[in-house]
């Protein structure tokens, strides 16, 4: 018999901008008593709602549930900038990729098995293009190290054989009605996405064939004769097989800790202003995005609805053993992003935020998930490395044909990678990594 209980509940650190400003298309359900199921799937993000539709293709008469700890589009999946991007990412090392062609290619395959897999989802479940927008992003130079770190990555894609475009000062102007820019180097292949939005229309498209039930947070997980047991604090799912989708909320069930680095990320939304004159002469176009050419910097996107535009910030980062920003910290990252925003766009310097926020992201020392069956019958689709749009997309997809026994390609190479490494023990790896985030910072400059 195997027994654990669920360390930790996760917490929601200020109102995410992306979840204000959606609407729920279903209502949300409890679990209220024992349910039976094929299948339990815990956590309702990218990689638990992606692994639910992956079984539904593989195995489309078996009973599936979800239990999430929160409501659909309030935790992580609904916090991050909303980047599906196909081209490398690491967000742990100097530069988004190591220029190795065969990696490169390789990544790039998985990226877009996972992207071709949403944008079905996009399609069937009728998402709209506010919600799913394949227009591709820009890497955002501000400093000349920013220029050599894009001029290093076009290098790469173009050893991969990869499109690609450089932007001179000029042309970033003309996007964004910004002086603060140097160069950028688009890439079409990336789709953008309202994070909150697409993460509900996903569950309500599943919701007539899956069971998902919301603010039902596992409190215990117990196996007894190849049977597992989730239990909630009003109900109990029994079933034989479980993937957890859960990111870096995986140690708090008793797997891989001391081998994950829960790293904070800070975000804000501006209130809307107007779309008219004054918004295109303070900020360019009607939409556009900005990841930055060094990983510490400052991503930013515009979105504009019915003639009302707003900015979306995300810079900062912290590492944390606990799972609640305290408000002198959620403050100190306002004004920071407040900071970032009136050095770029000095227009929009009385228009507030409205909404500021932390999400959580997951990293390993060794850049690898943590996946695989790591109990006979219970499998982990966590740790996305920085890139949860895509990579838990791609997990929750690799954990369905992991537990079906479902040979492919992709899987084969997807599962082709060491265990997440040891972390030093704590108080170090929270003075060691904090600290290599603030040199990392102090290298970004401007781009932050």
């Amino acid at each position: 018999m195997i027994s654990k209980s669920v360390k930790r509940l996760p917490v929601e650190n200020g109102v995410s901008g992306w979840e204000a400003v959606s609407k729920r298309p279903f209502p949300v359900r409890t679990l209220d008593g024992d349910v039976t199921a094929d299948w339990l799937i815990v956590g309702a993000g990218f990689a638990g709602l992606s692994a639910a539709r992956r079984l539904l293709e593989l195995r489309s008469d078996d009973k599936i549930v979800i239990l999430d700890a929160s409501e659909v589009g309030k935790g992580t999946s609904g916090r991050n900038s909303g980047f599906m991007i196909d081209v490398p990412h690491n967000l742990s090392g100097g530069e988004y990729s190591s220029g190795e062609a065969d990696a490169t290619r390789m990544e790039m395959a998985q990226n877009r098995s996972a992207i071709a897999f949403a944008a079905q989802a996009a399609e069937e479940y009728g998402m709209s293009r506010a919600t799913f927008d394949p227009a591709g992003k820009i890497n955002a130079a501000a400093t000349a190290r920013g220029m050599r770190l894009n001029r290093s990555f076009g290098e790469s894609l173009r050893g991969a054989g990869e499109k690609h475009t450089f932007l001179d000062a000029k042309e970033m102007r003309e996007i964004t009605a910004s002086d603060y820019y140097t160069g950028g180097l688009y890439t079409p292949g990336a789709v953008l996405i309202q994070p909150a939005d697409y993460i509900r229309s996903f569950a309500a498209g599943l919701s007539d064939r899956v069971s998902i039930f919301e603010r039902s947070p596992v409190t215990s997980l117990k196996q007894d004769s190849g049977t597992w047991a989730a239990m909630t604090n009003r109900g109990k799912v029994t079933a034989p097989k479980v993937i957890l989708g859960v990111n870096g909320h995986i140690d708090d069930f008793g797997h891989y800790r001391g081998r994950l680095m829960h790293i904070f990320a800070y975000a804000s939304m501006t209130a809307p202003f107007s779309a008219d004159d004054f918004g295109q002469k303070a900020s360019g176009q009607d939409k556009w995005a900005l990841l930055p050419a060094d990983a510490m910097g400052a991503t930013i996107r515009k979105i504009t609805s019915a003639g009302q535009s707003r900015i979306v910030i995300r810079t900062k980062y912290t590492y944390e053993s606990k799972l609640e920003a305290s408000d002198w910290r959620m403050g100190k990252m306002a004004k920071a992003h407040r900071d970032a925003l009136d050095a770029r766009f000095p227009g929009l310097a009385d228009v507030p935020f409205e909404y500021s926020w932390a999400g959580r992201l997951c990293l390993s020392r060794n850049h690898v998930p943590a996946f695989g069956e790591i109990e006979e019958g219970l499998f982990s689709a966590c740790c996305e490395n920085g890139l949860g749009t895509v990579k838990s997309t791609l997990a929750g997809m690799m954990a369905a044909e992991l537990a079906t026994r479902t040979a492919s390609r992709h899987l084969e190479q997807y599962m082709d990678h060491p265990e997440p490494s040891r972390l030093p023990p704590e108080p170090f790896a929270w003075l060691g990594i904090n600290a290599m985030i603030r040199l990392q910072e102090l290298r970004a400059g401007r781009e932050g």
